[in-house]
């Protein structure tokens, strides 16, 4: 059996800008990226913790300490919203009990917190 899980996310990170007028999708500082194990042009879920508001889009790289919601999805957050950026893989269920994502927790200035 084939499971899905959450692969990675990047908690409580704070909207930097949005651009209604850009093709789509969600730019992210490079090294959250990294941190996370997330992909360019990889899918991811957004959580808006502000709004309630749940929706997908795929990631771009951005600037450092920037999260920016471009296209449709700029209609979905303002800027300063708490958001969740979760990316989920599918696993072999024999790799349930060893699989652990990554969770990456980033303060106001949306830098990684190393714990």
């Amino acid at each position: 059996m084939i499971l899905t899980v959450l692969k990675s996310k990047i908690h409580r990170a704070k909207v930097t800008g949005s651009d209604l007028n850009y093709e789509g999708s969600i730019a992210i500082d490079k090294k959250l990226m990294k941190a996370a194990h997330i992909n360019e042009f990889e899918k991811v879920e957004i959580y808006n913790i502000n709004s309630g508001a749940r929706f997908s889009t795929y990631v771009i790289k951005g600037k450092d300490a920037e999260i920016s919601l471009n296209g449709a999805a700029a209609r979905l957050v303002q800027k300063n919203d708490l958001i969740i950026i979760a990316c989920y893989a599918q696993i072999d269920e024999k790799e349930i009990l060893n699989f652990k994502p990554r969770i990456v927790l980033v303060d106001e200035h949306n830098q990684e917190i190393i714990k």
